[in-house]
């Protein structure tokens, strides 16, 4: 018998039943929560409450701004307009009294230098000199010196012609001094070799010499020994040297290296797809522009009626694309609207808006610094061996590598001289010989030849330049055939081996320099200051004082014959681009160059205004101008007086639209981007009335006193840099 015991514990029931006191004590908390809730929803609503009054407060002062901003719209962009046409007006004047000067002063001068924008004159010339016997090497160089005068005069009418038949004289004019002035090195180099035998050099029983003057440095080497030891020579006084193989060591040959110190191959290499621009396709640079392309047509073809504008027209029309692009959308109708203006009813002589600004649509103009070879049907790889001359410049000037038959020799015969004269001129003597006339074992006897060159003086090589040939019959730069490069970084010297004698040219990057790190413009005094860009690799400044510029920057080599030199703005942006400096821009810049993407019409209205008040007032890069999208700008600016830096917590932040502009309530130092207005500041349809807000009166009256010709560079220097677009 099994027996079942069941035990219930009451003791555990008893302990899970809460005491009264606890009851008391959970009652108490579920109060004191039910307090806090109703309390923290009380503070929740009166915070909601007090961002919805903020929020309307703000609405109510946004509200407020624009009615007082579009009540005064209209008179600012009058008043701005005015300031424009004011300046442009001035500027043109100056430069057409200019332009009559210096033709008055040609005239006057009666030295027999033709005016080469005369075509009658300039033929004349070439005729005459072609003619003339001379022969000897000085007088000869003294005449190439006086050509390329008139090269770079041709240069310059053609950066400026809007006729396409006066476009094609100058480049028929210009091409046919080019050939002469090579003619006529040819022609002094024949008559140094054929008295190569006299000048002997009595230690390698050959003949060698250099000649140097301010344009060219011709070095010559006459094989009058034979040695077939002789493995090359290289001309100390110049640091210029070759390389011969076995087989041309002794051939009857002699070589020359022709430096020229100027560049017309690639001059040449551009001019087959250079583009007239016309009067309403002005250079950002403004006034004296820099190079522009020539396109000219074939013969017979002309220009529709409809794409010649009247001047006062498209004067006109400029005008009000730049201003009205301060309004937005206005202004955006406004510029997609000018093609269908084109044809509307001219305006009466002396009406309406005459000034013509310097607004460019990017991507119109055309540099000659900056135009590549066109390439068509090529394949990927032949397209690789050509070079871009968008992407590299050539700098340093042209080495022409020769290798020519030695003319017969003078001999002494009972007192008397005897040569014989052919009339064949200097003969190229050929290497390698053509394929066609040699087998496989012949071919392996014509071996690369060497060469080596100082990398030049008066250039700037940021990285190891690279070599490329001129291709003559396609007119065009070529980096292959090029072998065994060797750089010398202490003796910044270059050798390398070539196929054939060529000529050949240093290149290095366009855009190495870019983008810019910062940049800092500052005003020194009235209608005076200076431009200062950080980039990529070289820092530098650039001092502005009315209408001149002059190039300051800690880096002396190869910038000693720029350092410290006053010129014009577009002489020193050519300069400086010859000297291997490229802070300059073109329409092919934004295709190498990481950009902010910014509206040009915004932008450019930007550079103008800021060249009104560059005497008063100090502007600097933002790194918000990346973040504050396509249609805004954002820079840093106070206003500054005197040579002294400026103290870094003086600077504001100020937002550009083409609708309107304001002063920002962020810093530099910000965590976020955000385009809050600053607290107790207003709205403004144009950048200089938003800066006059927070200027001094001094400050104002030094910007309105501002000189023309300084407003001009001012605005020149910053269309043609564009900091606000590659920083």
């Amino acid at each position: 018998m099994v027996t079942l015991v069941f035990c219930f514990s009451m003791s555990s029931k008893k302990e899970r039943k809460p005491s009264k006191a606890q009851k008391a004590k959970q009652h108490e908390e579920e109060k004191e929560r039910r307090v806090q809730e109703d309390e923290e929803a009380q503070l929740q609503a009166e915070r909601e409450g007090q961002e919805r009054l903020e929020r309307e407060r703000k609405e109510l002062e946004l509200e407020r701004l624009e009615l007082k901003h579009r009540e005064r719209k209209q008179d600012e962009l009058n008043e701005l307009r005015h300031l424009l046409e004011e300046n442009h007006y001035a500027v043109t004047k100056w430069r057409t009294d200019a332009v009559e000067k210096a033709k008055w002063e040609r005239y006057m001068c009666c030295d027999g230098t033709p005016d080469p924008a005369v075509q009658q004159d300039i033929n004349t010339y070439i005729s005459l000199w072609r003619d003339d016997p001379e022969v000897n090497i000085t007088p000869v160089l003294k005449q190439c010196n006086l050509a390329l005068q008139l090269v770079e005069e041709l240069e310059g009418l053609l950066r400026d012609v809007t006729d396409p038949q006066e476009g094609q004289k100058y480049q028929e004019a210009l091409i046919n001094l080019l050939e002469l002035i090579h003619s006529k090195y040819h022609l002094t180099t024949e008559e140094i070799l054929k008295r190569a035998s006299a000048n002997i050099d009595t230690e390698t029983g050959n003949m060698q010499t250099v000649v140097k003057d301010c344009n060219i440095t011709l070095c010559l080497w006459a094989n009058l020994k034979k040695n077939p030891r002789f493995k090359g020579l290289n001309f100390k006084e110049v640091s210029l040297g070759f390389e011969l193989p076995k087989q041309l060591a002794v051939s009857d040959i002699a070589v020359r290296i022709l430096h020229t110190h100027y560049d017309h191959l690639s001059l040449l290499a551009r001019m087959g797809h250079l583009k007239i621009h016309t009067s309403s396709q002005r250079s950002l640079a403004g006034g004296d522009e820099v190079p522009a392309d020539i396109d000219l047509p074939e013969q017979g073809e002309t220009k529709e009626d409809g794409d010649v504008k009247d001047d006062s027209e498209t004067q006109q029309q400029r005008v009000d694309e730049e201003v009205q692009s301060i309004q937005g959308l206005e202004g955006r109708k406004r510029a997609a609207s000018l093609q269908s203006r084109k044809n509307s009813p001219q305006p009466a002589e002396g009406q309406g808006s005459q000034i013509r600004t310097q607004m460019e649509v990017f991507g119109a103009e055309r540099d000659l610094k900056s135009p590549s070879v066109q390439l068509t049907m090529m394949d990927g790889n032949e397209r690789a061996q050509l070079v871009d001359l968008r992407e590299y410049t050539p700098l340093g000037g042209v080495f022409y590598y020769n290798v020519f038959r030695l003319p017969p020799q003078t001999h002494q015969v009972n007192g008397w001289e005897i040569r014989q004269v052919l009339d064949t001129g200097l003969q190229v003597f050929p290497y390698p010989t053509e394929k066609s006339n040699l087998d496989d074992n012949e071919a392996l006897t014509c071996p690369p030849i060497g060469v080596s060159v100082m990398l030049p003086e008066s250039v700037v090589f940021f990285e190891t330049p690279r070599v490329a040939c001129w291709d003559a019959a396609g007119k065009q730069w070529r980096m292959d055939s090029i072998t065994d490069v060797s750089y010398e970084d202490e003796e910044a010297k270059i050798s390398f081996k070539m196929g054939s004698f060529q000529a050949f040219v240093l290149v290095q990057e366009t855009y190495a320099n870019f983008p810019f790190q910062s940049w800092e413009l500052r005003p020194l005094g009235q209608d005076s200051a200076v431009f200062t860009v950080n980039g990529a690799l070289i820092d530098l400044s650039i001092m502005i004082q009315g209408d001149q510029c002059m190039l300051q920057s800690e880096q002396e080599k190869g910038l000693s014959h720029l350092l410290g030199k006053w010129m014009s703005g577009p002489s020193l942006q050519r300069a400086m681009l010859n000297a291997g400096i490229n802070i300059f821009v073109n329409e092919y810049t934004d295709k190498y160059v990481s950009t902010c993407g910014k509206d040009p019409l915004t932008e450019h209205a930007a550079y103008e205004q800021m060249a009104l008040f560059a005497s008063a007032c100090a502007f600097s890069w933002s790194q918000w101008n990346a973040k504050c999208g396509v249609e805004h700008l954002v820079m840093q600016v106070c206003e500054h007086h005197g040579p002294a830096p400026v103290s870094k917590d003086l600077w504001s932040l100020y937002l550009l639209g083409a609708q309107r502009s304001h002063k920002l309530e962020i810093t530099e130092k910000s965590e976020v981007f955000s385009p809050d207005h600053y607290p107790g500041s207003e709205f403004h349809s144009t950048f200089i009335h938003m800066l006059r807000d927070n200027m001094s009166t001094d400050g104002i009256a030094r910007a309105r006193e501002s000189n023309y010709l300084f407003v001009d560079t001012v605005q020149s220097l910053l269309c043609t840099t564009r900091p606000l677009m590659y920083s």
